[in-house]
């Protein structure tokens, strides 16, 4: 049995007519042919992994004809109707779409509501917007066919073309609708790819809010520290949704406001809000060329956004060299600036600063650190993945100063994962004044949490 006999097998009852209406026996042929059409050339990349973009646009719309020739050829033997002409074309439209986009990716990234991708050689798993994780059938017939895939998108990527194989066995870099797109061969058992993206680009602090990351209470005092100015790192492990709260923080701030935000992958997209935020320049490190030059760093970047007369500095993750440099910057007048820090709670982002202040070029003691990120940062806000796959924010703490090695701090709110308020010690009176002259009431913070309260 040929292929299309396959697919025709699988509902001999459904009409064949497209131009009926029939969608989803479109989507049907899509798929079909789109999957064809990638298997063959999967085996055209294995023979020449050096075709340009191009040239693989044009091989796939030739294998895409000659698929729905044979489709055709087959029908018209076995008695079926054939496709009319302008649903072939529909069909040759879709299908070269998908193939010479991602390939066998692209329907799971045509889906709103997938966040992640993991690709583990034939193992795909996807996680959704709401947490839930889900496993897949397999989109690859062999790993060089996943190879093949990543090393067609490293060299069309619009940040400069990117290796991927033996000699650069690990590829991290920007897809052409935002993902993030991590991906390894060599130093792991089977190749591998991670695809992040963030669909709610526009997010706020309401709306996280009504997905119970926030409280009530939560949002009014999380908004009052935007408008004062506060200097607020964001904690949480991996994928707990740190960078979604520093998007739902950033709309918050004035419109009037001129913005730098600094990242590895272009993924917080505020500078594409230009309602909200019409005077924002974005900016993105660069890996080092094929040839080993022309690297930019984040550090780099901070260093160039100090000269942009910023009114405050956005970093979408402290990680490294750059620790230093921001928070010169966070102490020399650039109030309100934000990051993220992965720490498994927020007492643990000073350990984390501590660490790369120490390994970064200016070689700070922990003395010398200590007194610098109490002059920087006011507060610390830690989100955490919860058990039904959801996020909540569990912890602010303030920042009150410096002792010896250690930060001093204070808990200023505390939630359970599962959900209930905590007692938690009062702000300090220089936080408070900040807060309320930004118009947060004082009054709540009388609430009596311990039995739940009107902001439980």
């Amino acid at each position: 049995m040929s292929r299309i006999d396959e697919m025709f097998e699988k509902n001999p009852t459904q009409p064949l007519d497209l131009d009926r209406g029939v969608a989803e026996r479109e989507d049907e042929w899509v798929e079909w042919t789109a999957a064809e059409a990638t298997r063959r050339l999967s085996e055209l990349l294995r023979e020449n992994a050096e075709i340009g973009a191009a040239d693989y646009r044009r091989e796939a719309e030739r294998v895409i004809a000659r698929i729905l020739d044979e489709a055709a050829s087959e029908a018209l033997s076995a008695g079926r109707p054939v496709l009319s002409p302008a649903t072939e074309e529909a069909i040759s439209r879709r299908a070269i779409a998908q193939v010479c986009g991602l390939g066998p990716l692209q329907p799971l990234l045509d889906d709103p509501e997938i966040e992640n991708i993991n690709v583990n050689g034939s193992r795909v798993w996807v996680r959704y917007a709401d947490g839930r994780r889900e496993q897949r059938p397999p989109l690859f017939d062999d790993p060089d066919s996943l190879v093949a895939l990543v090393r067609r998108i490293a060299a069309e990527s619009a940040t400069g073309e990117r290796r991927f194989d033996p000699g650069a066995p690990i590829l991290d870099m920007p897809m052409p609708g935002g993902e993030r797109l991590n991906a390894v061969m060599e130093v792991a058992r089977q190749p591998s790819v991670s695809i992040r993206r963030h669909r709610h680009s526009r997010t706020s602090l309401e709306r996280l809010r009504k997905l119970g990351t926030l409280d009530p209470f939560l949002v009014r005092l999380l908004r009052a520290a935007v408008l004062a100015r506060r200097n607020t790192v964001i904690t949480g492990g991996t994928g707990a949704g740190k960078t979604t709260l520093l998007r739902a923080l950033a709309s918050e701030i004035p419109a009037t406001e001129r913005l730098v935000t600094i990242e590895d992958v272009f993924e917080l997209g505020l500078d594409r809000n230009t309602d909200a935020h019409p005077d924002c320049v974005a900016l993105q490190a660069r890996p080092a060329n094929i040839e080993g030059v022309g690297e930019i760093t984040i550090a780099d970047l901070v260093r160039a956004a100090l000269r942009m007369s910023p009114d405050r500095v956005i970093v979408g993750e402290t990680r490294g060299q750059e620790t230093v440099p921001l928070l010169n910057a966070m102490s020399q007048g650039n109030d309100g600036s934000l990051t993220t820090l992965h720490a498994a709670d927020s007492s643990g982002a000073f350990t984390k600063l501590g660490a790369y202040a120490a390994q970064s070029a200016e070689r700070l003691p922990l003395e010398a650190t200590a007194s610098l990120v109490a002059a920087a940062v006011h507060l610390v806000v830690h989100v955490s993945a919860v058990p039904t796959g959801g996020r909540r924010v569990t912890s602010v703490r303030e920042v009150v100063g410096a002792e010896g090695q250690n930060v001093v701090s204070n808990e200023i709110y505390r939630r359970a994962r599962t959900g209930e308020r905590l007692p938690a010690a009062p702000p300090s009176p220089d936080t408070l004044d900040a807060l309320v002259d930004a118009g947060f009431d004082a009054g709540l913070l009388h609430d009596d949490v311990s039995v739940g309260g009107p902001f439980s």
